[in-house]
């Protein structure tokens, strides 16, 4: 049999399966038609030469065979069956198209990496996201999801909780498609034109202070969130969006999202490649630094710890509570290795990596399939060592192997007491010691950090 009349056969044979309504099929029919119509415009005569030599490492590296092997007899006869031929093509399409890039424009890249630093407010994650902002071919984002919480009015507990988390994973997932539009009717006030000068901490982002993306300044407009370094126009998303489609992975840090499961379909889809870095701190510190860097919502908090006089109100602990077993049942879920999150997820306490910046960004840069650069170590290093804490509570230059107990000479212990009640099972588990005593919170010679000995990757 000819191959015109082979090519025939197997279209009409995936027609078939559609009527199994699967929507692998349906794909995979649309694949087969395009290598069709290129077939017939001469084109994929070059694909399959492309496809003949495919680099043994390039096929192994990506675990399917350079060629794919459709059944001899043409039909497929199970969902299973179309999955794997479907996941074949898409990566035989992914493969052609890095090395046809190759070609025409230097060397091959690596697959496009995707980086979500999952924490909570005041655990270092700004500290943390710094390893991915500092290097050059890495797009980061810093706490987009700040203008979503802002603009939609979600009340906690329940399924308002559950929609939150849909609308945060659905903007979190066109974000790492560089589709940075999505934003725009979050942001107030709206955008002109694709234009704004309210992007939250632009001047976090290196990616939206370099050029193309800093445009020239614009005399007497206001730029609430504007670059450090050096002054740039309002941010123009259209740009933003092609430099990050132009770097060769992406990064994006976010405080907001809580549930891991609710991002197993940003996981499971093709398009990305997602790797997830859990930040954990001990919850302690975390509340001694919240009723520093936002002190009026911790009033309650602080004048009970100073007067006594009033209890603390049931929910504000309960909020705290709340807080910690979301943390603890995301980290064990992560931690049970299920099928579906196996190699993308590493839990990373702040403690660890502000002790051991440089052996920490290694493996978090090893666990996300990116090659360090030292451009990042040599950051780490400056801003790791620093004489003294940067000025700003939102500051990332700090020593930081002295600071990160700095906490327990400044939260009252009867404060401490009410963290430990509420938060227990998270401590136990991320290894955080209970202080029994005043003594014990202030000496530091008493260490509240259980040591691990292996990095939290499954």
């Amino acid at each position: 049999m000819d191959k015109g009349h082979r090519w025939s056969r197997y279209f009409w044979e995936l027609l078939h399966c559609m009527r199994m309504r699967s929507k692998y099929a349906i794909l995979l029919v649309v694949v087969v038609a395009f290598v069709i119509i290129e077939k017939e415009n001469n084109i994929i005569s070059r694909v399959s030469d492309k496809l003949k030599q495919v680099p043994q490492p390039l096929a192994d590296a990506n675990g399917t065979d350079p060629v794919l092997a459709l059944p001899e007899n043409g039909s497929l006869l199970s969902l299973s069956e179309l999955d794997s031929a479907f996941s074949q093509i898409q990566q035989q399409l992914r493969n052609v198209s890095l090395q046809l890039g190759g070609e025409a424009g230097g060397p091959t890249p690596g697959p496009r990496r995707h980086v979500l630093l999952m924490a909570t407010t005041r655990t270092g994650s700004s500290f943390v996201g710094e390893f991915f902002n500092q290097q050059g071919n890495i797009f980061y984002l810093f706490e987009p999801l700040w203008h979503i919480e802002r603009t939609v009015t979600f009340e906690p507990g329940g399924a308002n909780a559950a929609g939150s988390a849909l609308v945060y994973r659905d903007v979190l997932k066109q974000l790492f498609l560089c589709d940075l539009s999505v934003l725009e009717p979050f942001i107030a006030p709206p955008p002109e034109d694709h234009l704004t000068q309210f992007l939250f901490r632009r001047g976090s982002s290196r990616s939206l202070c370099e050029d193309p993306v800093c445009t020239p300044f614009v005399k007497k407009v206001f730029e609430k969130y504007h670059c450090r370094d050096r002054r740039c126009g309002p941010l123009n998303l259209t740009l933003a969006a092609e430099a990050c489609r132009r770097k060769e992975h992406m990064a994006l840090k976010a405080v907001r999202v809580r549930q891991l499961d609710f991002l197993r379909p940003l996981v499971e889809d093709p398009r990305l490649d997602l790797r997830i870095i859990q930040l954990v701190r001990d919850p302690r510190a975390v509340l001694a630094s919240r009723m520093v860097a936002f002190a009026g919502k911790y009033e309650t908090w602080k004048r009970w710890a100073a007067e006594g006089e009033a209890r603390l109100r049931e929910d504000e602990v309960q909020r705290l509570r709340g807080n910690c077993e979301s943390i603890r049942l995301s980290a064990e879920l992560g931690l049970s290795r299920p099928a579906w999150l196996r190699g993308r997820y590493m839990l990373v306490r702040y403690e660890d990596v502000a002790r051991q910046p440089l052996q920490w960004v290694r493996e978090m840069y090893r666990f996300a399939g990116i090659a360090l650069t030292p451009q990042v170590e040599d950051w780490i290093v400056r801003n790791t060592q620093a004489a003294r804490d940067g000025s700003g509570i939102y500051s990332t230059q700090k020593n930081s192997s002295e600071q990160f107990e700095k906490w327990r000479f400044g939260i009252p212990f009867k404060l401490a007491q009410v963290v430990q009640s509420a938060c227990g099972p998270a401590m136990r588990l991320f290894g955080y010691k209970l202080a029994l005593a005043p003594a014990t919170l202030t000496n530091r010679s008493v260490s509240l950090l259980e040591e691990r000995g292996t990095f939290w990757v499954t």
